[in-house]
């Protein structure tokens, strides 16, 4: 499997989905960057409470709670940045920038396809089927984005570690 296939797949997901990758990336991306920044060492409600009744704290409160605030904190940072990054490429992907569609054209293997509707059908060199989505917003096609697929026979254009990154190649369209 090529490294560079893989990274190209994992950025494809975000580009061929972009106008529901907008909205769950923007709304995800608020709450998860207020929990990677929130603060640690600070009491919690229950401590406050139990210090007014005077009541003891538990054993179990100490170290390894502070260790696992810093494991969560730094989760939340990560995916902080995946959904800043799948934001961003999403919103590549609706202003037609061609960022997976060129490596997966250049580098992948053609075969005939049916279009219907929203979904492409195709098979691949081993044999299995698949059946993708093609969305309006943000269409998997190239070099011409915005060409008229009239369809239902077209040629795509995939990746063969990963089939699910596919391109219809309008190159291939009739005039």
């Amino acid at each position: 499997m090529n490294i560079m296939d893989t990274i190209v797949w994992l950025a494809n997901f975000p580009v061929t989905h972009g106008y529901a990758m907008v909205f769950i990336a923007g709304f995800s991306f608020m709450g998860l960057f207020a929990q990677s920044f929130r603060k640690i060492g600070s009491r919690s409600q229950l401590s406050v409470i139990r210090d007014r009744e005077g009541l003891p704290e538990p054993d179990s409160a100490g170290a390894g709670r502070t260790v696992f605030a810093h494991l969560q904190r730094l989760f939340f940072r990560v995916l902080t940045a995946v959904m800043a990054v799948s934001i961003v490429l999403a919103i590549l992907g609706l202003i037609g920038v061609p960022v997976t569609s060129s490596y997966i054209h250049d580098n992948g293997q053609p075969a005939v396809a049916t279009l219907d509707g929203d979904w492409v059908t195709f098979t691949t060199a081993t044999g299995e089927t698949y059946t993708l989505p093609h969305d309006f917003f943000t269409p998997s096609a190239y070099p011409d984005r915005d060409a008229w697929i009239p369809g239902p026979d077209v040629v795509v254009r995939y990746l063969p570690s990963h089939p699910q990154a596919y391109v219809i190649d309008t190159s291939q369209l009739a005039d």
